[in-house]
């Protein structure tokens, strides 16, 4: 198999489950802050965000440790037979906790833009709580829910320094592509190295390209309504 499309199949693999997690729990955790008022509601909404501004390799750290044999949590994790720590599973969980601001802000700022006023309308034809969601909020909210995914997705390809901490580099394995490209430059393999810087910012324009279109408001013809 060609050196790149090993660690560009493992890389998507990893950005696909990753941004899946994130989707989830941002868009569970944006709706709560933007529609509960509780004590300490902006000190969690900091902590849910402190992983788009700490330093990669610290976050990685602090995952090592979380998750690592002789932590509790590593500890019990290990005892029913899930370990993340050098496998493609912990790059996953590194790559879902970077990528998870970059869903949850935005869609905590889309909830809060939806009129609350549309939501009770809704209720008093009868919509139970959950058919509100879906069928009102969620839908006036997409938008900026889609914008944050496709860059969380990006971010999570690109993710490098929490994920060599956790998961490492083992060829085949563990190694994502933005982990390839620096073992290639160390190794002096200039031409597989431009390959792949190429291939991963060609993704990343069309990332921005795609959410610049989103937030312009100009959806392609066919696209979601």
């Amino acid at each position: 198999m060609h050196p790149v499309l090993t660690p560009l199949l493992l890389s998507l693999k990893v950005a696909v489950c990753a941004v899946a997690i994130s989707l989830v729990l941002g868009v569970l955790c944006g709706f709560l802050l933007a529609r509960c008022r509780f004590p300490g509601r902006e000190l969690l909404d900091t902590l849910l965000t402190l992983p788009m501004v700490m330093p990669p390799t610290v976050l990685g750290f602090y995952l090592l440790v979380l998750f690592g044999r002789r932590s509790a949590i590593g500890g019990w994790l290990n005892s029913i037979g899930i370990e993340l720590v050098f496998t493609w599973q912990g790059a996953v969980v590194a790559a879902a906790v970077v990528a998870f601001p970059l869903i949850f802000k935005p869609a905590r700022a889309a909830f809060e833009q939806v009129e609350p006023q549309l939501e009770a309308a809704a209720r008093c034809l009868g919509l139970s709580s959950a058919a509100v969601f879906w069928r009102v909020t969620l839908p006036l909210a997409w938008r900026g829910i889609l914008a944050g995914t496709l860059l969380a997705f990006a971010r999570a390809l690109g993710e490098f320094g929490a994920t060599l901490m956790l998961a490492g580099s083992i060829p085949g394995k563990t190694q994502t592509l933005s982990i390839a490209i620096y073992e290639a430059v160390q190794a002096g393999r200039d031409s597989d190295a431009n390959g792949m810087v190429l291939l991963i910012s060609a993704v990343c324009v069309a990332v921005l390209l795609a959410v610049g279109t989103l937030a312009s408001g100009k959806i392609p013809r066919g696209g979601v309504k």
